[in-house]
């Protein structure tokens, strides 16, 4: 199974998400062809509502603790409840380039 896809499935099985979206953002980096390193998560959960963005965060790090945490270089989160995500227009901004280097 991809690395995204077991993120995916983590977190799907943890918060029950009205929305959850994965991109390996790897191929935007300096890294190995099919590094699977790099990641955007989008999750959007009641399980969220009164928590501050640190408890957030926190929470989502602690469901992949371990064997997928120790395989990702960099996980951009973005955590909402459904009412802060309408409120967006259901929409995120793209990535920004990546600043570490170029690809050879």
């Amino acid at each position: 199974m991809r690395m995204q896809e077991r993120i995916e499935q983590a977190l799907k099985d943890a918060f029950a998400p009205l929305h959850l979206e994965v991109l390996d953002e790897s191929h935007m980096h300096n890294v190995p062809e099919d590094a699977q390193s790099h990641f955007k998560v989008t999750l959007v959960a009641e399980a969220f509502a009164g928590q501050s963005l640190i408890q957030r965060h926190r929470a989502v790090n602690q469901v992949l603790a371990g064997e997928i945490m120790d395989a990702i270089h960099a996980l951009a989160l973005h955590t909402m409840t459904p009412e802060e995500w309408f409120a967006k227009g259901g929409q995120l901004s793209d990535s920004p380039p990546c600043l570490g280097g170029g690809k050879s």
